[in-house]
């Protein structure tokens, strides 16, 4: 399927956010669905089956954000509405243990080693707040060094911009963060190990926590340089510092195990989301036996949740990781055609003469809008922005759905065909030249 700029017609998703705008602050629940950094009006979506989004208009996309990496077999898999449909009967939310919560939990120790113990959650917000409460409880120690660039959820602690240095605190980045979250927060570059030493030097004995994402999303997607991870893990080994993996994005979609497998580096504690629920809302923080035994009603350190180990979402969530666990194929194929997808992204850009720099890790992908190879936030803001707006545009009315930022990731789902990577392609020629005018 293609579309062009003059035949797309989103009549109702206009009248919808103008509507939304008198109730809902921005229009949004979540501010990157404004696409105020591309322009124009989001896309109110209607449905959605393997790799196709249809919106309130009847338009069709061929989707490559997949809600933000938890839909990695595509949308509405049989596997998973069905394990959903025979828990439906059961009553949606009971409030009190189920048998699948310690189904969960067991299929995630098996998937990665490094978790010992596991606690549901209802988000990756929530379960990275939960884990630096943890570290901290466990070292007694307070600050925490977080990575420019890697993001995650909207706790406090992690709306804190790089101070002006490697060794200065941070500043809040959002009214109501306060000084004094701040004062505990050191953030550094990411791929900078240098930085990393010197930060926590600078604060010797009151680092409880590191954590980032071993593979970054949220600057659009960066590879860790080789040795990085290696070298974090030796550091916060040696200062007792709890390593926090944040593998809400890339938790069983770079590997059955994760980045950590993929890397082959072992974090003290790991953070997971969106693709333990099969889409449904749910998160999940673990890791050593020692450390999560601090949590309460075990330890000193509380955390509780109502919803936690929803019966709907971990039945969709064992279905879906049991599917993954038991056709490790599928990342081969995963991985192959997001090659496709980037290779032949680089290859358009280059014949056009843009030279753009582009990004994979697996079924993870970024085309940053810039001719300098992309290790950390500084490289990735060198971007140009107003020519990314007008490939997305371009690229949307052609019937291909992107994240509305460039600095988000984009993520393949296996639905993805090299039928649809090659509409892909012609859609991404056209589009590169409409957005520079070639």
């Amino acid at each position: 399927m293609s579309t062009t700029t003059s035949d797309l017609n989103q009549t109702t998703s206009a009248e919808l956010f103008r509507n939304a705008q008198q109730h809902i602050p921005g229009g949004v629940n979540s501010p990157v669905r404004a696409f105020r950094a591309v322009g124009g009006h989001p896309v109110f979506m209607q449905s959605a089956q393997g790799a196709w989004l249809t919106d309130v208009d009847g338009n069709r996309y061929i989707d490559f954000i997949n809600s933000w990496g938890p839909m990695i077999m595509g949308h509405a898999p049989a596997v998973v509405l069905d394990a959903v449909q025979a828990a439906l009967g059961n009553s949606l939310s009971f409030g009190a243990p189920t048998r699948r919560e310690v189904e969960m939990a067991e299929l995630i120790k098996k998937m990665v080693p490094s978790i010992e113990k596991v606690r549901l959650v209802n988000s990756g917000t929530e379960a990275c707040m939960s884990a630096i409460r943890v570290a901290r409880g466990y070292t007694g120690r307070d600050k925490i060094i977080k990575f420019e660039g890697c993001y995650h959820g909207h706790g406090d602690s992690f709306l804190i911009s790089a101070g002006s240095g490697a060794l200065t605190l941070g500043t809040p980045d959002s009214p109501g963060v306060t000084e004094g979250v701040a004062r505990d927060t050191i953030t550094v570059a990411y791929n900078d190990l240098a930085a990393v030493e010197a930060a926590i030097q600078a604060n010797d004995g009151q680092v409880a926590a590191l954590i980032l994402e071993p593979v970054v999303g949220n600057m659009g997607l960066v590879e860790p340089v080789e040795g990085y991870l290696a070298g974090l893990r030796e550091l916060c080994t040696r200062h007792g510092i709890v390593l926090i993996f944040d593998e809400v994005m890339t938790g069983f979609r770079l590997a059955r195990g994760g980045a950590q497998e993929l890397y082959g580096i072992t974090p003290d504690m790991t953070t997971l989301g969106k693709i333990i629920g099969g889409g449904l809302p749910v998160g999940a923080y673990g890791g050593r036996r020692d450390i999560m035994d601090c949590v309460a009603p075990a330890g000193k350190v509380y955390q509780a949740g109502t919803l936690s180990g929803n019966p709907i979402a971990t039945a969709a969530g064992i279905a879906q990781l049991t599917y993954l666990q038991d056709h490790p194929e599928l990342y081969t194929e995963l991985n192959r055609i997001t090659t496709r997808l980037a290779d032949g992204t680089r290859q358009i850009a280059a014949e056009l003469g843009l030279n753009y720099t582009v990004n994979q890790v697996g079924s993870m992908f970024s085309v940053f809008f810039t001719d300098r190879p992309v290790h950390n936030l500084d490289d990735a803001k060198h971007s140009d922005t107003d020519a990314f707006g007008r490939y997305f545009r371009a690229m949307l009315h052609r019937g291909i759905y992107l994240a509305p930022a460039q600095y988000e990731a984009l993520f393949v789902s296996t639905a993805i065909t090299d039928e649809l990577v090659d509409q892909y392609l012609q859609a991404c020629r056209e589009s590169m030249r409409e957005a520079h005018n070639l």
